[in-house]
């Protein structure tokens, strides 16, 4: 069958390499055999939201009892998966990874997805680095303070997680239709680096994210059969953990370990995600508005649930629980500031050990060993497969509930400090998103597109259903309006006027504004913001 590549440029030849002639070929055959399928999954998702909106809530299935009621249990875990207790996470770029790998974390999970803006730079740069990695080559010197950095002996396990099934690859098209962003990480990162990996005694692990559902996982596990078999490698030699970070994944996750049971090592609480899913869901529902961001923390009742439903789902199959992201990083300039969001990341930690994961994530290096000091103070094996959570009994309900109405019959409260602060990261994330960088501090806190996603779906719902400040002021167009200028003056002052000047800011604002206003929800507000980036 002839395909017609279209293949953006690469001018350097480090880079060209990676897209030999025989990866290009791998990556047509997986475009040919299952981008159809992700696309037909993509639009079934369309039809489930047509159903949430008219007033249907999701439930677990009847027709997959069977699975859940069963007794079945995963595929064996390789050693080096087996003790995960504290995994740190980035983008692939060249610095993060050797520091990352050098954090003393157990794993690091190079992320192609939320924290990596995906230009063509960046992706193939960061395919090159992993294979530099994976060789135990890379190095990096900082031109600033001229340090050299190089991997330790014994680093971190790689793991890679590939853009969501909604993502298109723009820079590489088949026959004029994008290839799909996941088929082209995924496909470029095995192809180059199997073989090396196997010498090393260890494999190609995967994180894989967004899915809704466990025909969605289902296409994963056809991906990971068909790329076994032409490559000669054992079954379940690919290792795959998936993130939980969709509200109708969560009514599913023992479907999707059985699915991917040749596979799957572990599923994963991706709480900032499950938050903006939960808000886009239910979105055109009234009765379905959320708080201030800052207050739909792990302790509210429906993320409670969620968290301890999947480490009782994970452990009746002998897969791992792994916990949520700290989102904090080391304050620098303020010691009492830093020292009571060191406490915050671990109490955050304590509760996830105790409630029963067996590891959790980080974003900074500088908290790895926090993290890693309250697993080793409660955990007497490299994991908690044993904790059976036999005392959980979740219910849909459990994973439906708000939190508490207040007096006036509000749900939860809504604060202009909230309004503004949405406005503030979202507009900043996107602002930097759109310069190439992906993983961004902002405030103490190590943000990526989760944060811009959560922000501008509360200020979208907030406008739809006229929702209302604790003080009593409504949230109109005009209202916010108001203060997204007050706040786009804001982050001038901030970055001063020449940075302003200089970023694309009001690029973002126009993007936030739009997304926030807009009469149709868009689903991901990467979507548009990737036809702005080369």
């Amino acid at each position: 069958m002839t395909q017609d590549y279209k293949i953006e440029h690469i001018e350097s030849k480090e880079l060209q390499n990676i897209l030999s002639v025989e990866c290009v070929d791998f990556i047509a055959e997986l475009h040919r055999l299952f981008n159809s399928k992700r696309l037909h999954l993509l639009e079934e998702r369309k039809k489930v939201q047509k159903k949430i909106d008219s007033g249907w809530l999701p439930d677990f299935l009847e027709e997959t009892r069977q699975i859940r009621e069963s007794a079945w249990t995963i595929l064996a875990t390789p050693d080096d998966l087996l003790d995960r207790r504290v995994e740190i996470t980035g983008p692939p770029v060249r610095k993060m990874i050797i520091n990352a790998m050098n954090s003393g974390a157990k794993t690091f999970m190079a992320d192609f997805e939320d924290s990596l803006s995906p230009t063509w730079q960046n992706l193939l740069e960061g395919q090159f680095y992993l294979n530099q990695a994976n060789k135990k080559q890379i190095d990096f010197t900082d031109p600033v303070n001229g340090k050299d950095y190089k991997l330790i002996d014994k680093p971190a396990v790689l793991i890679v997680r590939p853009r969501g099934w909604h993502l298109p690859e723009k820079h590489f098209r088949i026959n004029n239709e994008d290839t799909s962003g996941s088929l082209f990480d995924f496909g470029v990162y095995l192809f180059h680096n199997y073989k090396i990996l196997q010498e090393n005694g260890t494999g190609p692990y995967f994180y894989l994210p967004k899915m809704e559902n466990h025909r969605e996982a289902r296409l994963w596990a056809e991906v990971f059969r068909f790329s076994e078999e032409k490559f000669n490698l054992s079954k379940g030699t690919i290792k795959a953990t998936v993130l939980i970070e969709t509200i109708l994944a969560a009514f599913e996750m023992d479907e999707i370990l059985y699915e991917l049971k040749d596979n799957i090592v572990g599923l994963n609480c991706g709480r900032w995600d499950y938050i903006f899913s939960f808000i886009k869901k239910f979105r055109n529902r009234s009765d379905f508005i959320l708080p201030d961001r800052s207050l739909v923390s792990m302790r509210v009742h429906f993320m409670k649930s969620y968290s301890e439903l999947l480490i009782q789902t994970c452990h009746k199959r002998r897969a791992h629980a792994i916990g949520g992201m700290a989102a904090q990083i080391p304050i620098k300039n303020n010691q009492e500031q830093n020292k009571k969001s060191l406490q915050r990341v671990y109490d955050d930690k304590l509760i996830e050990v105790y409630n029963g994961h067996d590891g959790t994530w980080v974003a900074h290096p500088g908290l790895v060993s926090i993290a890693k000091d309250v697993f080793d103070r409660q955990l007497e094996y490299p994991c908690q497969l044993g904790n059976k959570r036999e005392d959980v009994n979740i219910t849909s309900n459990d994973l439906l509930k708000l939190p508490v109405k207040t007096a006036g019959g509000r749900v939860g409260i809504i604060t202009e400090k909230g309004i503004r602060i949405n406005i503030n990261v979202g507009i900043s994330y996107i602002e930097a998103w759109l310069q190439g960088n992906g993983c961004v501090p902002l405030y103490n806190l190590m943000e990526d597109a989760a944060t811009a996603e959560i922000s501008r779906a509360q200020i979208w719902q907030w406008l739809k259903h006229k929702a209302k400040t604790v003080d009593g002021k409504e949230i109109t167009k005009e209202y916010f309006n108001k203060l997204l200028e007050e706040e786009l003056g804001q982050i001038k002052s901030t970055v001063g006027e020449t940075n302003y000047n200089k970023g694309k800011f009001k690029e973002a604002s126009n993007i936030f504004h739009a997304m926030s206003t807009s009469k149709e929800f868009e689903e991901f507000l990467t979507l548009p913001a990737y036809q702005l980036i080369k």
